[in-house]
C-alpha cells in the first residue's frame, strides 16, 4: 500500500464521486487534505466540509474549502490555506469539472466558455499558483482529471473534449518544465459512475466502475515514488492503461496526389512517441527513408 505519511494534497472537486473517494483514500494513507468543493446550494450542508468531518471522523486530517475551483483566485486561496493549515504542500489533485453534451450549431460561446473555465482553467490557476511551491518540494506532484473524450472526442462534445485535450496538452508541457526539479505531472482519463456518467452506463457496467477503484492511482501519482511524467493514464474498474500521442513514418507526397498521401500515412508504420515537440521535429527532419503513397 502505498504511504502518503506527512505528505499534504489539495484534491479539487472532493465533495462527490471521484474526488471524494481519492480524498478518503489518500486520507487513508496518511496524507493531510485540503478538501475544495464548490458550496452551491447554501440551503443544504457543504459537501467539503462533510467529507472533509469524514477524514476526521476516520482520524485523517483535513480542512474544507468552499470555493468554485473556476475562480482565478481560488489556486492561490488553496495553496495558502495548505501552507497556513500544515506548513507544507505536496501535491494537487484537480479534479473539478463539469460535463456537456451539446452540438455546437447549439452551442453559445458563453456555455462553450464556462466549460473551459472550470474544466481548464480550474485546473490551470491551481496548477499555477502551486507550481512554486511544488518546485521547492522534494517530491511535487500534481494529478490533473482528463477525459478519454479529451484523447477520442464524442458526439455532441465539443466543448468537454477540447477543454479535457488542452489538460493533456498542459500536462505534457509542464512534464519537460518540471524535469530538473523532480516535479512530476501526469493526467488520468477515469472510468467511474458518478453522477455524471450514471445516465450513459449500459445495465451492469454500475457494480464495475466504483470510484474507489480509481483512487489507488492517484495515491501513487502523488507518491514520492512516482516516476513518470507527462502521461496520461486511463483507469477503471481496477485496471489501467496508458494512452499516448504517436506519430506515424513519414509518406512523401507523391506529384500531386495528396489525398494518397494523406491516406497512406494515416495507416503508416511504425508508429512513434518523442519526449517532446523538438525530439518529435528532429525525426521528421532527419533525412530518413520516406514511404511513397500508392
Amino acid at each position: 500500500m502505498t504511504s502518503l505519511r506527512d505528505r499534504v494534497v489539495i484534491v479539487t472537486g472532493a465533495g462527490k464521486g471521484l474526488g471524494r473517494a481519492y480524498a478518503l483514500d489518500l486520507a487513508a494513507r496518511g496524507a493531510s487534505l485540503v478538501v475544495n468543493n464548490r458550496w452551491a446550494d447554501r440551503s443544504a450542508p457543504s459537501s467539503a466540509e462533510a467529507v472533509a468531518a469524514e477524514v476526521r471522523a476516520l482520524g485523517g486530517r483535513a480542512v474544507a474549502n468552499i470555493d468554485p475551483a473556476e475562480a482565478p483566485e481560488t489556486g492561490e486561496a488553496l495553496v495558502a490555506q495548505a501552507l497556513a493549515e500544515f506548513g507544507r504542500l505536496d501535491a494537487v489533485v484537480s479534479n473539478a469539472g463539469v460535463p456537456e453534451t451539446r452540438r455546437l450549431h447549439r452551442q453559445t460561446r458563453e456555455g462553450f466558455q464556462r466549460i473551459f473555465d472550470i474544466n481548464f482553467f480550474g485546473a490551470f490557476h491551481l496548477v499555477q499558483a502551486a507550481w512554486p511551491v511544488l518546485s521547492e518540494a522534494p517530491a511535487g506532484r500534481i494529478v490533473v482529471s482528463a477525459s478519454s473524450a479529451g484523447l477520442h472526442g464524442g458526439d455532441g462534445m465539443a466543448a468537454y473534449a477540447s477543454s479535457k485535450a488542452a489538460l493533456i496538452g498542459l500536462v505534457r508541457g509542464l512534464a519537460v518544465e518540471g524535469r530538473p526539479r523532480n516535479l512530476t505531472i501526469n493526467a488520468i482519463a477515469p472510468y467511474a459512475v458518478t453522477a455524471m456518467t450514471e445516465p450513459f452506463l449500459a445495465p451492469g457496467q454500475a457494480e464495475r466502475m466504483d470510484p474507489a477503484a480509481v483512487a489507488p492511482l492517484v495515491a501513487w501519482l502523488v507518491s514520492e515514488g512516482c516516476d513518470v511524467s507527462g502521461q496520461t493514464l486511463v483507469s477503471g474498474g481496477g485496471r489501467l492503461r496508458a494512452a499516448f500521442a504517436v506519430e506515424g513514418a513519414p509518406v512523401a507526397i507523391a506529384g500531386r496526389d495528396v489525398g494518397a498521401a494523406v491516406h497512406a500515412a494515416i495507416g503508416a508504420q511504425p508508429r512513434e512517441t518523442y519526449p517532446d515537440s523538438h525530439a518529435a521535429f528532429a525525426a521528421f527532419m532527419d533525412g530518413r527513408d520516406v514511404l511513397t503513397a500508392g
